[in-house]
């Protein structure tokens, strides 16, 4: 595809919304252990306070950043771009983190 071919087809995706989801850990548990969670309970997760969030589309991961309060809502302040718009479809979030 040339780049005149390639800048038209981004041109009519480029106002497609996209969900962005920015992740504060994960954790891998036991069926068990989902079902006793109750109102009060707590899962520690691996990340250590201070440590980058992830930025994440699809699946995908894009950036990471820093949490910021905004009057009375969160927000993320981006610190690092993961992937460019040749590269997205290449890396996925690591699944295996725990």
């Amino acid at each position: 595809m040339n780049d005149t071919l390639a800048a038209e087809a981004l041109e009519r995706l480029v106002d497609i919304p996209v969900e962005v989801t920015v992740e504060l850990g994960r954790k891998r548990v036991t069926v068990e252990q989902l079902l006793s969670l109750k109102s009060g309970s707590i899962l520690e997760l691996m990340k250590v306070s201070g440590d980058p969030l992830d930025v994440v589309v699809g699946q995908r991961l894009i950036a990471r950043g820093e949490a910021v309060v905004i009057g009375d809502r969160y927000g993320i302040r981006i610190t690092e771009v993961i992937v460019d718009s040749k590269s997205i479809s290449s890396r996925k979030v690591n699944e295996e983190e725990n």
